[in-house]
């Protein structure tokens, strides 16, 4: 006996190191296989709304499944949810010059307060005689005043046209771009006489190189009802209190949504990093919680849709939550971990939300690892729909690359060994907080994301990026910032900052990068049914 008792005594540490290898294998194995499969051209880029994203929605529930989880979404582990209700461009808009058609959505887009016909016409550049087609050069002929939306003069434009007698009218040589145009679509706006096209650079050059220009244009549009699909799954432990995981599975397909890095390519974005990994990630954390013995807290995996298009998926699972949300202790965020890099490390935000965080991420970061830290509780990610629920959250990220938002964001570029790392970390923060009570939430500083303006001042508001209509939604107010002091609540809607009219996100902080500390301006919005006027000091 007391030779086994030893011998047990020698064994037992190369048995948990095997049996830890052996599990690390395992999961190197599935990762492999989770996001070779998510990122694989079957699934067409899983844009949110179309057959790919359903096939990656199928797959995860399976997967939820066969790890033992409950389902707990509003159909067995699927919650299905509107993403927009926008016009979209129908298949029966053409637009021929002579004999060259334009592709629509691309070279060419009806504006959305276009009226539906069929127009022909032999067209002089420079004659815009009533009874035909004209072409209104926006760089010669039309004065933009910076700070007015260019919709509204191309409106103003089309509308003294239609008085004047033409039958349609195209713009060329605009300063924008195809995915501000497209943006356009989703505003609301009630339809005109005439048709009104506006063209690309190179459908502009088509005008601009013909000798003779014969014109056949057709205009149609159709709703679009488009929805996205989250899946959701449960370990119930019969505790009071429950901790969520998330990471979301969309991506951008073919780059419809003029989302993507790579200019010109129609080609699948494989989305393989971003975020098959955080997806991958997730069902493994899900079988390991479900085989440990954490029973403390009740725990909830979603798989988010929509993320891409402006954090739909999780706006509405915080609005239209399957359990209550009073019960949430946390939530935790993966997006794009596959591809730790020992010399940029692990990115953590969140660490704000909770005075708790920064004792457990200490016992769960591992040495030799290089971590960097942000305390804010919102960011371009689906943690933000939560923090804005009052919910502690954390983001884990490995970084941005050259294969962002391109087709070459493939599988074999994943770091898997770097990945289970990052695994291994969220583990152990779920497991330190086994011992713990509920964590108690701490708002943070604000983080302005999106956008290509440069600003020194910030209104304290934060957008609801699911907003489809003009103006920006005030999904949260900062304390203490001058939105707050101003009067300006949640639900508002900015419509106006100074003299800069304000119809989505970008116009808002290109109005921003004008002001600078100590300025003072106007503010309008609506409430409800009525306009309000605010002044704020920035």
């Amino acid at each position: 006996m007391k030779h086994t008792a030893s011998l047990l005594t020698l064994l037992l540490p190369f048995i948990l190191v095997n049996a830890q290898k052996k599990a690390d294998r395992k999961t190197l194995g599935n990762l492999q296989s989770h996001i070779t499969y998510l990122a694989s051209d079957k699934l067409d880029g899983r844009r949110t709304g179309t057959p790919g994203e359903q096939l990656a929605a199928a797959y995860i529930a399976d997967q939820m499944k066969q790890a033992g989880l409950h389902p707990r979404g509003d159909s067995g582990y699927l919650q299905v949810f509107p993403v927009s209700e926008g016009k979209q461009i129908s298949s029966s808009s053409r637009m021929k010059v002579n004999t060259t058609y334009l592709e629509a959505g691309q070279q060419f887009i009806p504006l959305p307060f276009s009226a539906e016909k069929t127009v022909t016409g032999d067209v002089l550049p420079e004659v815009k005689e009533p009874g035909n087609i004209w072409l209104i050069n926006v760089k010669e002929d039309v004065e933009l005043n910076p700070h007015a939306d260019p919709l509204d003069v191309y409106r103003q434009q089309t509308r003294e046209a239609a008085r004047s007698g033409a039958t349609a009218v195209i713009f060329y040589n605009g300063s924008e771009n195809v995915a501000d145009v497209s943006r356009w679509l989703n505003r609301p706006s009630e339809p005109l006489t005439i048709p009104a096209l506006w063209l690309d650079n190179s459908g502009s050059k088509t005008l601009e190189n013909a000798a003779t220009i014969n014109i056949d244009l057709q205009v149609g549009f159709s709703a679009s009802k488009r929805t996205g699909t989250n899946v959701v799954g449960y370990i119930d432990n019969k505790a009071p209190g429950t901790i969520v995981l998330g990471a979301h599975f969309d991506h951008l397909g073919h780059g419809e949504d003029h989302n993507s890095l790579a200019p010109g390519s129609k080609t699948i974005h494989h989305g393989a990093d971003d975020n098959a990994s955080g997806t991958a990630a997730l069902l493994e954390l899900a079988r390991q919680l479900k085989e440990s013995r954490l029973h403390k807290y009740n725990y909830l995996f979603i798989a988010f849709s929509g993320e891409e298009l402006g954090l739909f998926g999780s706006k509405y699972f915080t609005e239209h939550s399957t359990i209550p949300a009073s019960t949430f202790n946390y939530m935790i965020n993966m997006d794009m971990v596959g591809r730790l890099d020992t010399a940029k490390g692990l990115q953590v935000g969140g660490i704000g939300t909770s005075p708790s965080w920064p004792a457990l991420l200490r016992h769960a970061i591992p040495d030799g690892m290089r971590v960097t830290y942000d305390s804010s509780g919102v960011g371009p990610s689906d943690h933000t729909s939560f923090y804005l629920k009052n919910v502690p959250v954390l983001f884990f990220f490995t970084g941005t690359h050259n294969d962002y938002h391109k087709p070459s964001d493939e599988a074999a570029k994943i770091n898997y060994d770097g990945e289970l790392r990052v695994i291994k970390v969220v583990y152990d923060v779920v497991a330190k907080s086994n011992d713990t009570d509920k964590l108690m939430f701490t708002k943070t500083r604000d983080k302005q994301t999106g956008s290509s303006a440069r600003f020194t001042v910030t209104l304290g508001i934060m957008p609801d990026y699911t907003w489809q209509k003009a103006g920006i939604r005030v999904d949260g107010v900062s304390d203490g910032k001058p939105a707050s002091k101003a009067g300006i609540l949640t639900n508002d809607v900015i419509m106006q900052l100074g003299d800069h009219s304000i119809t989505d996100l970008e116009d808002y902080m290109q109005a921003l990068s004008s002001f600078k500390k100590g300025d003072t301006t106007t503010v309008k919005v609506i409430r409800g049914e009525a306009e309000k006027v605010f002044n704020v000091q920035f």
